[in-house]
């Protein structure tokens, strides 16, 4: 299947098959277990997480999977090589329980502590973004894809994408540190999306994430032409299995 095949278009598909089988859930009934971490993990996740995997393993049988669900039962590995799949099935798990449609399918492939192809779906929009070739893709059900680019920092008007709960003082903080003019509260890896497609200028996110939260957005916003970078200037790295695989604070801007 992925022979000749580019890695991100390929992962764009298992995105969207998972999507597929995690909408009609959206909004349902669903029952809501709690994990270990006391974080949502609903039946979404859960029937999102076989498909991905089950995918990953028959289209690239050679290359481990970090999944956030197995993470959260079994532990994360003391060690990973390389090269090794990062997996998020349902991102903004809060945002999906309470029927709010910024929830996300995220599936980011890493070389050397790199994000170098991902895709992330947005189901209850039928948007996917994706890696392709170098650049970045974006497409909605029915639809042939179109690339997609950051646009230039627009003076006077940026727009900051920031968590829901961020509270007032720390986001006017946040402003004037970074220099934005707008702010849009929105769940979710979709953020990195929406910068990487132009519509927005910048992530700033000083608080706590996992790699598999963050993986697949960062290689579609890099392909798009915008950075994902520490507060001191570097870039994010991933494979810290020392570390649980938890990322530091972080910027995205386009």
């Amino acid at each position: 299947m992925s022979g000749a095949r580019d890695v991100g278009e390929v992962l764009a598909e298992i995105c969207e098959e998972a999507a597929a089988l995690i909408l009609p859930l959206w909004k349902s009934e669903l029952t809501v277990y709690s994990k270990a971490d006391e974080s949502p993990v609903t039946e979404a996740d859960r029937r999102g997480e076989a498909l991905i995997l089950e995918r990953l393993s028959a289209a690239f049988p050679d290359i481990p999977v970090i999944s956030e669900e197995d993470a959260s039962e079994f532990g994360t590995p003391d060690a990973i090589g390389p090269r090794f799949f990062l997996v998020d099935p349902v991102d903004g798990t809060k945002a999906f329980v309470r029927g709010d449609p910024n929830f996300t399918v995220n599936i980011g492939l890493i070389e050397d502590g790199r994000p170098v192809a991902g895709a992330v779906n947005a189901p209850a929009t039928g948007e996917t973004w994706f890696t392709l070739g170098g650049a970045a893709m974006k497409r909605t059900t029915g639809a042939a894809a179109q690339p997609v680019r950051t646009r230039p920092w627009p003076q006077g008007a940026a727009v900051a994408l920031i968590s829901h709960t961020m509270k007032d003082e720390t986001a006017q903080k946040l402003a004037e540190q970074y220099g934005f003019d707008l702010r849009e509260p929105m769940d979710s890896s979709i953020k990195f999306c929406r910068i990487a497609e132009g519509s927005a200028d910048i992530y700033p996110r000083h608080g706590p994430t996992m790699e598999w939260d963050i993986a697949a957005g960062h290689a579609v916003l890099a392909a798009a032409g915008g950075q994902v970078k520490t507060p001191e200037g570097q870039d994010v790295a991933y494979g810290k299995a020392e570390a649980g695989f938890r990322n530091g604070w972080f910027v995205a801007k386009g």
